[in-house]
This record gives C-alpha cells, sequence and structure tokens, in this order.
C-alpha cells in the first residue's frame, strides 16, 4: 500500500437545510490526494458514517476501508473465544459508512441517518484524527465527558466566530 495522507487539521462547516457542507480545506486536501478521481477532475469520494463509540461521525476516503477492515479483523481474531466466538459487535459497530462525492469545493450532501444520528444541525466541527475525520455536532461535542478539551475549546472558538456561544 502506499503512504497516505494524515488527516490534521480542523474546522467548521455551515450545513444547508438540504444537508450540503463544506470539508476544511486543510482536510479537504489530504481527502482528494489519498482518493483522487480516476477523471482526474477536483473533488473525490468521501465515506460517511456513525462512529463506532461517540455521538458524531466518522469520514475517510475510500482506500481507508481496507485498513479499517484489516483493523477489525486482527480485533475479532484477538477477542475469540476457545469455541470459536467472537464478539459480533466489533464489526457491527464499524460497519456503517455510505460513499458520497466531494465538489471541488469540498462541498458534499451529509446523509440523512448519519447526520440524525450524530444530532448535527446547522454547523458541523470537523476534526482530523490521523487516519480519519470526526465530524461533531458542536453542542455534543461540549456536553461529551470523554471529549479532550482541546476539540472542546476549538468548537467553541470557532462558533464565537460565528456569533454562537456554547
Amino acid at each position: 500500500m502506499s503512504a497516505r495522507g494524515r488527516y490534521q487539521g480542523d474546522g467548521i462547516g455551515l450545513v444547508d437545510d438540504k444537508g450540503r457542507v463544506a470539508i476544511p480545506s486543510a482536510l479537504r486536501t489530504v481527502l482528494a490526494a489519498n482518493s483522487p478521481k480516476s477523471n482526474g477532475k477536483d473533488g473525490g469520494t468521501i465515506v460517511i458514517g456513525a462512529h463506532q463509540r461517540s455521538r458524531c461521525l466518522i469520514a475517510y476516503d475510500p482506500n481507508f476501508l481496507d485498513v479499517l477492515a484489516e483493523k477489525l479483523d486482527r480485533r475479532e481474531a484477538d477477542n475469540t473465544s476457545a469455541d470459536g466466538e467472537f464478539d459480533y459487535n466489533i464489526k457491527r459497530r464499524a460497519a456503517s459508512g455510505e460513499a458520497v462525492p466531494f465538489d471541488g469545493s469540498g462541498r458534499f450532501i451529509m446523509p440523512r441517518f448519519p447526520r440524525f444520528h450524530a444530532g448535527i444541525g446547522e454547523h458541523a466541527f470537523f476534526y482530523g484524527v490521523l487516519d480519519y475525520i470526526e465530524i461533531w455536532d458542536p453542542k455534543t461535542l461540549i456536553e461529551t465527558a470523554d471529549a479532550p478539551e482541546i476539540m472542546k475549546s476549538m468548537a467553541r472558538f470557532y462558533m464565537a466566530e460565528k456569533g454562537v456561544a456554547l
């Protein structure tokens, strides 16, 4: 496998009534490099699904699916008992995902169920987590006890810039 770009960066996006939102520039650049369109045009594909544990979304390029499946296969093997039974929820929690196109400006339409599941309304906070991108409703992020304080501070900062206090 070739070297993959790592997702670092953050930002806030305004979500319109149709669910359209733009991926922040730093994250979009890596996403496009990790999965260039075969026709050479700007844009590409982003996979959006529910996070395994947190009330947010996970987003990644289609090429990350093989990496994710390999990690889950190892976790499943490590959690298989002597009788061959394993935790079926290991893959169930991570299998959520829908591939959607994004344009050269990083705009895509957020799939309806994942958006509902994460409670994303007018704003979406994007945060690069090296292998993938997390997308949060800013208020949900602030209320999540085990979320890192730096992420909460970033969300507050971006929302304050938009005139919204959290």
